[in-house]
């Protein structure tokens, strides 16, 4: 049996974190604990503890108790447990645990909800993927969604200290490793027990009498990291950044780019600066768009791993500069009017000389002292509308210092 399973607990006081659900008094454990068992999502990243919570409720029910994977098993599979309601073994009703739900399509999901809807099964799934947007929406109507966090270092500790023991009694050893090993190998691991215990087995088994932190690090440097560009990590991370930047906090933005970039996604990172540059930056520093787009095409054309020193560049000054989203409100306040059928019919005097309706009276602005003169240019319906406002910064008060004067008279 694997290691990670000889360590799994028995019991909710014997898993390592998730107080927040499995705490004395905590929400989660009192349903439990009260036999009204409802269907239940599990949900978080993997090795968090999800299928271990799965197998503790199985025992503490007295349901007939049948657990599949999507990812290996049919639709077949799946029906062939559903004809098991009704019968004298289940005359307490099925505890169906799926593991990995998200890989189910929407009529593998439909064939359960009949019978979760009038209580022949009580369906426990666990998805590493956002279930509201996984998950066939009758069904989580029906269930209660937990959410299940990376575990903490210090949590792991009292996990990886069993594994370790395991180790020594197996093979008759008597290896010595400290509790600042264990935390190296806990701290690598991002909060994945699984990831955890495989990681101090290959530590023990590379190590003679003792085994080291320098050993640690070295076979866990890249463990931790967390990088699906298909899945929620990878959204989580870019909005991340992008929020960072638009709160003008350059360390936090650059350590997202890292981890973005050491997980190998160069474009998405460089997507993201182009559109932060305009989105965030905008009028309040327009060179910001000049500079990021000279970075990116350098990053694209040097590549990773160089591509990491122009991309940083561009990120730090984009934290550091001044915000503006005034161009962004002006199009969207814009694309609302378009959406709702406003302003159809363009004035006469702005229509192209060839079209038929066209008529005379459009007035040229370099004509004109400063380039300008009064005319109206929006549809008549929405012609007093204002969809920019004037942000509060130095470029975009200067500008709308200068529109106000030539505009006075």
């Amino acid at each position: 049996m694997p290691l990670a399973d000889r360590v799994r607990p028995n019991s909710f006081d014997e898993m390592a974190g998730q107080a927040h659900l499995l705490s004395k008094g905590a929400p989660f454990r009192r349903i439990i604990e009260s036999g009204h068992l409802p269907s239940l999502i599990f949900y978080g990243p993997p090795g968090t503890g999800k299928t271990t919570a799965a197998d503790i409720v199985a025992r503490q029910c007295n349901k007939l108790f049948y657990r599949i994977n999507a990812t290996t098993s049919s639709l077949g599979d799946v029906r062939d447990i559903l004809t098991q309601t009704g019968t004298i073994m289940s005359s307490d009703g099925i505890l169906l645990y799926i593991d990995e739900i998200q890989y189910f399509n929407k009529k593998q999901q439909q064939s359960l909800l009949e019978y979760v809807e009038d209580g022949r099964v009580t369906l426990i799934c666990s998805t590493t993927e956002n279930p509201f947007f996984t998950i066939y929406g009758a069904l989580l109507s029906r269930s209660t969604v937990f959410e299940f966090k990376p575990v903490e270092p210090q949590d792991l500790l009292g996990v990886l200290r069993r594994a370790f023991d395991i180790l020594n009694n197996d093979h008759g050893n008597a290896k010595h490793c400290t509790d600042e090993v264990l935390l190296a190998i806990a701290f690598a691991c991002g909060g994945d027990v699984r990831k955890a215990v495989s990681a101090l087995e290959n530590v023990y088994y590379a190590s003679d009498g003792i085994l080291s932190s320098e050993l640690a690090r070295e076979l866990t440097q890249r463990s931790g990291m967390r990088f699906d560009r298909d899945g929620n990590e990878h959204f989580d991370l870019l909005s991340a950044f992008q929020k960072s930047i638009r709160g003008s906090d350059e360390n936090a933005a650059v350590f997202y780019l890292a981890k973005i970039l050491e997980g190998g996604d160069l474009v998405s990172a460089c997507r993201r600066l182009l559109v932060i540059a305009a989105e965030d930056i905008g009028l309040a520093y327009p060179m910001a768009a000049v500079v990021t787009k000279a970075c990116v095409d350098s990053a694209v054309q040097v590549g990773l791993p160089e591509a990491k020193l122009p991309l940083a560049e561009a990120t730090i000054l984009l934290a550091t500069a001044p915000k503006s989203n005034s161009a962004a409100n002006a199009y969207f306040g814009a694309k609302e009017a378009v959406e709702k059928g406003e302003g159809t019919n363009i004035p006469d005097h702005l229509k192209d000389n060839h079209t038929p309706n066209a008529k005379g009276g459009y007035k040229y602005p370099h004509a004109y002292p400063n380039s300008y003169v009064r005319q109206q240019y929006l549809p008549d319906d929405i012609k007093d509308r204002v969809f920019y406002e004037y942000g509060s910064n130095k470029t975009e008060k200067a500008a709308e210092d200068y529109q106000k004067k030539i505009k006075s008279n």
